[in-house]
This record gives C-alpha cells, sequence and structure tokens, in this order.
C-alpha cells in the first residue's frame, strides 16, 4: 500500500477487514491530514473458558473468541462451566473483574464448582480466594480489597491457605 494516491485506498474496506478479526472489538482506519494512514484498534477484554468439550475465549459482553494457532492470551481462565448459559451467568463477575486494574491482575484463575459456588486463584500468593455464589460482587470483593489492604500491609497473607468472602459482613481465613 505504500505511496498509493488517497483516491484508490478504500477505508471502508480496510475497516471492515481489521474488524472482522474475532479479537478486536472496535477499529477504526482513516487518512491524516498530512496523507499518514492510521488505524485505532480496541481489543476485546477477554478471559479463557475451559471446559471438556472445547476451550475458547470470551469477551465481556459474552461474544464467543475461537483460540489462535499462533499465540496463546495471557488471560483468566475459567474452568467448571459447561453450558453457555452458565458462562452467561458469569459474565457479570468476569466484567466486574476485567474492569478494575487491582482484580485484573490480581485474579488468575475462577473455577466453578458442581454446588454452584465459585473459587479463585490469584497472582499474588499461594492461597484460593472461596467466592461463594455469584451475589453481592461488588461487596465482596470490597471485603477482599480492605482485607489485601491490611494483610499486605503487615504481610500476614503469606500464612493463609485460603481467604472466605462468603459470609456476611466478614472474612473467614483458614492457615
Amino acid at each position: 500500500m505504500k505511496n498509493q494516491a488517497k483516491s484508490v485506498i478504500n477505508l471502508y474496506s480496510l475497516e471492515k477487514t481489521v474488524s472482522e478479526n474475532p479479537y478486536v472489538e472496535n477499529a477504526a482506519v482513516f487518512l491524516t491530514i498530512s496523507g499518514t494512514l492510521k488505524t485505532i484498534i480496541k481489543q476485546r477484554s477477554i478471559a479463557r473458558i475451559i471446559n471438556k468439550k472445547d476451550s475458547y475465549y470470551v469477551d465481556k459482553q459474552g461474544v464467543k473468541i475461537p483460540l489462535s494457532h499462533n499465540f496463546s492470551a495471557r488471560v483468566m481462565l475459567v474452568s467448571g462451566v459447561k453450558e453457555d448459559e452458565e458462562v452467561k451467568e458469569l459474565l457479570p463477575l468476569i466484567s466486574f473483574i476485567l474492569e478494575d486494574d487491582f482484580l485484573h491482575k490480581e485474579v488468575v484463575g475462577i473455577e466453578k464448582f458442581a454446588d454452584g459456588e465459585y473459587q479463585f486463584s490469584v497472582r499474588s500468593g499461594n492461597y484460593k480466594i472461596d467466592f461463594g455464589k455469584l451475589s453481592e460482587i461488588d461487596v465482596k470483593f470490597k471485603k477482599l480489597k480492605a482485607f489485601y489492604n491490611k494483610t499486605f500491609e503487615d504481610k500476614t497473607i503469606e500464612e493463609y491457605k485460603t481467604i472466605n468472602l462468603k459470609y456476611h459482613n466478614q472474612v473467614v481465613c483458614a492457615k
């Protein structure tokens, strides 16, 4: 495409081609006043669903994205969900985590158990977070952040095996 006349470049076709990539949420292709071709691309925020049937990525709107044969994204892993309905139930939790800078970096895995409760794997330590059912998501994460602020400060976080957020107004830990 180098050194082509501006009138020859089909911006709509280029934008459409880029937008067809399943990893692209939004794309804009345009020419600057000086004639430079520019592209602005917004990548989808994703999590990887792993189950016995197949494995795929899903974004926070629930759009399924196939795995790439060339690249494996470093994203949150979700296991224990078997049906599309279970993934839809999980979307508010995935969205909450992906939209929060701290949680997005901290939570590396979500596992759903047969009883409908969830457990998180985290980046910062060798412990699990028992989240319980998908209720009061924002309240549970506020409790977790308050707990983290205290335990990171005094370095006691390393002593725990599980952090349980299921109970009202309390965080219960096991060593």
